[in-house]
């Protein structure tokens, strides 16, 4: 009895293996390219270099050094990506948003909204935003900026 169910656990452990690896083989092939961390250039961003991470559950963050603008704070952006289409195709939509404060007083300036499409071809993605700014009661405050985002994928 005792040679059964070692047989059986031998026989479970290597199911459960195959198992697993298929879950992650399968789990790699559904993620969309844009996955992963980018260095980013925005030649018209007031700091032209970014950082964005874009994540599996469909979540999106950007930073940027915070002396890019002299006048407000704005270092970080969170937003949401999705597929635009066919996740394999590397076309990406998505939108992210940030706040900037006043240096001196601490109080918001704006909020902006930036929403993008992205082509993500191998470890570079090319795409372009258009930045819309809000003042606190949800007013526009000057005339959305169009930009272009080129990314180069960050690797080990």
């Amino acid at each position: 009895m005792r040679s059964v169910s070692r047989a059986a656990h031998a026989t479970g452990s290597v199911l459960l293996l195959i198992v697993l690896t298929a879950c992650h083989a399968n789990s790699r092939r559904d993620l969309s390219p844009i996955v992963g961390t980018w260095i980013v250039k925005v030649p018209e961003a007031p700091f032209p270099m970014h950082m964005f991470a874009f994540h599996s559950d469909g979540t999106v963050q950007q930073s940027n050094p915070d002396a890019g603008d002299p006048n407000t704070s704005d270092s970080a952006a969170i937003g949401a990506w999705q597929p635009d289409g066919d996740p394999a195709s590397g076309q990406v939509k998505g939108k992210i948003v940030e706040f900037t404060a006043d240096r001196a007083t601490h109080q918001l300036v704006s909020r902006g909204e930036i929403p993008f499409t992205l082509q993500v071809s191998g470890d570079t993605f090319h795409g372009t935003c258009r930045a819309s700014f809000f003042d606190a009661s949800g007013r526009p405050i000057r005339e959305p900026i169009t930009a272009t985002l080129d990314g180069q994928r960050v690797v080990p």
